[in-house]
């Protein structure tokens, strides 16, 4: 059975995001390597990666060889601010809307680029994951959202059973947090 993996924030070939981002690379070739590395050391081929932006920055050239390394078939991409020019790459990506909600396992998830503070089901125990940040918005422990880039897991992409572990904890202590409140919901 496929697996269902998310990631965001790749920036491959940025220079500056290793400085921005204090990555701990010594250039823009080992990063890409690494992250290439460790995203096909855990998607297989039939399983399902959703990328939530910023794959690339330069040419379609630069992105297709790119692609052309990732073992995994099937890719649905939310556009991030830097991927204005590899949308065009529409065989290589099955591209989504810059706000999409889907639904695995029974689980509704509202993904997208950026980091919303309350979404659609956001008080239903939908999930909202997100990229754009690098891990430097503070985590809320009540609010079922987080961000799935890179940075934030070691240059590699989340397992859905690994975020459902960690939504499960936040989803506690939203329930503990609000048991004795009167209305009984955030």
């Amino acid at each position: 059975m496929p697996n269902t993996w998310f990631t965001a924030d790749f920036h491959f070939g940025h220079n500056n995001i290793i400085r921005y981002c204090n990555r701990p690379f010594r250039s823009v070739e080992e990063m890409d390597q690494t992250i290439l590395e460790r995203l096909n050391a855990s998607v297989k081929p039939n399983d399902t990666l959703y990328f939530l932006g910023d794959f690339c920055i330069g040419s379609n050239a630069k992105a297709l060889e790119h692609r052309k390394q990732i073992r995994c078939k099937k890719i649905f991409t939310v556009p991030g601010n830097h991927d204005k020019q590899i949308r065009k790459l529409t065989e290589e990506f099955s591209w989504l809307s810059n706000l999409t909600e889907i639904s695995i396992y029974g689980q509704p998830i509202v993904i997208c680029h950026y980091a919303m503070r309350v979404w659609n089901r956001s008080h239903h125990g939908a999930w909202h994951l997100y990229g754009h940040s690098h891990g430097n918005l503070p985590d809320t422990p009540t609010s079922l959202s987080m961000d799935v880039g890179v940075d934030t897991h070691d240059f590699r992409p989340w397992h859905f059973d690994e975020i459902g572990l960690l939504m499960a904890q936040k989803a506690r202590v939203r329930s503990e947090l609000y048991a004795g409140s009167p209305t009984n919901s955030p």
